[in-house]
């Protein structure tokens, strides 16, 4: 058995670099076009992630710049921009203003990271010749299925950004989140804490936060029922609590908290004790409550000095002859 030779010489050397020459000029797109392209796209992905990234550095630190009423050496300037404006305590306001911002700054810096990658893996996926259609339909099937199975999850990161954007409480607020109610020490996308009178901290999920009452906005109120005897004479009443609101309001420690005179608004309700009569004033955020004890202590005062008596529950005992009446002591 005999074996052949390949052919070789010049003339098949001529035929292989023909055939490599043919090869080249056919793929010559694929080759060097592809790299070009990916590469053009990469660049230009990273392009507009360092644009967008800028953007977002801007947007945080226009919210860290202090609003013009911290600036001042006076009491904060009131705004009319919205119910989202709040006035705080001034050493919590940095903290409140640098949590807030970086948090948003951190999702959107994250949102504009994962779309850009997603849109330049299918980019890159299409010039390489992989038909998008079958991915695209098996990445909406996958992400039905983790959106039905975490949709609370998603509920609280939603609302979360939501609370942030808007504004509506965080760090320093006193609020009101049903069975929750305290001063907020953290605010994040998923977890609300707050840290309630007796020192519990509560742990609430933002998905389930339905309503918010905030203390700490615009400005607060101070109200006092004071409960005098039927007796009294309401004029009478209405003047020494009027004087007592004066003093008060004239007071150097307490006049930066008090937003407007203290008033008088009227009897309350008639009770089998006594009359309620109702005076309010309008005070700094978070300052309602010293205000209401320093008010309360100015009135006993007054009343007192004025002989206006205030009703208290009396106890009367009654003693009696509790013998039988046909017992021999009784008959003696």
């Amino acid at each position: 058995m005999t074996h052949t030779a390949p052919p070789t010489g010049p003339a098949t050397d001529a035929q292989s670099a023909a055939s490599w020459s043919d090869w080249a000029g056919d793929h010559t797109a694929a080759l060097i076009g592809i790299p070009l392209r990916i590469a053009l796209i990469v660049v230009v992905l990273l392009v507009v992630r360092a644009v967008a990234k800028r953007a977002i550095t801007r947007v945080v630190q226009r919210v860290l710049e202090p609003s013009a009423g911290e600036n001042e050496g006076g009491r904060p300037r009131r705004s009319v921009r919205g119910a989202a404006v709040l006035h705080r305590d001034r050493s919590r306001a940095r903290q409140r203003r640098e949590q807030r911002a970086r948090t948003i700054g951190s999702v959107l810096s994250s949102a504009v990271t994962i779309v850009l990658f997603m849109v330049g893996v299918a980019m890159v996926l299409d010039q390489v010749g992989i038909a998008l259609g079958p991915l695209l339909a098996s990445a909406g099937v996958v992400g039905l299925a983790i959106g039905f199975g975490a949709q609370s999850l998603v509920a609280d990161y939603l609302s979360g950004l939501l609370i942030m954007i808007e504004d509506q409480y965080g760090v320093g607020d006193s609020v009101d989140l049903g069975e929750a109610v305290g001063e907020v020490e953290h605010v994040g996308l998923r977890l609300t804490h707050v840290r309630d009178l007796n020192g519990g901290l509560w742990h609430i999920r933002n998905g389930e936060i339905l309503r918010v009452r905030n203390d700490s906005q615009e400005w607060a109120r101070a109200v006092l029922d004071v409960a005098v005897t039927y007796d009294a004479n309401l004029d009478t009443v209405y003047r020494v609590l009027e004087e007592a609101g004066r003093t008060l309001r004239e007071d150097p420690d307490y006049a930066d908290l008090l937003l407007e005179d203290v008033s008088v608004w009227g009897v309350q309700s008639l009770d089998t004790d006594g009359v309620t009569v109702r005076l309010a004033v309008r005070t700094v955020p978070l300052q309602q409550w010293g205000v209401t004890r320093e008010l309360r202590r100015r009135v006993k005062d007054a009343l007192d000095e004025a002989g206006i008596d205030i009703p208290f529950a009396r106890t009367v005992w009654m003693r009696g002859d509790t013998r039988e009446p046909g017992s021999a002591d009784a008959l003696r």
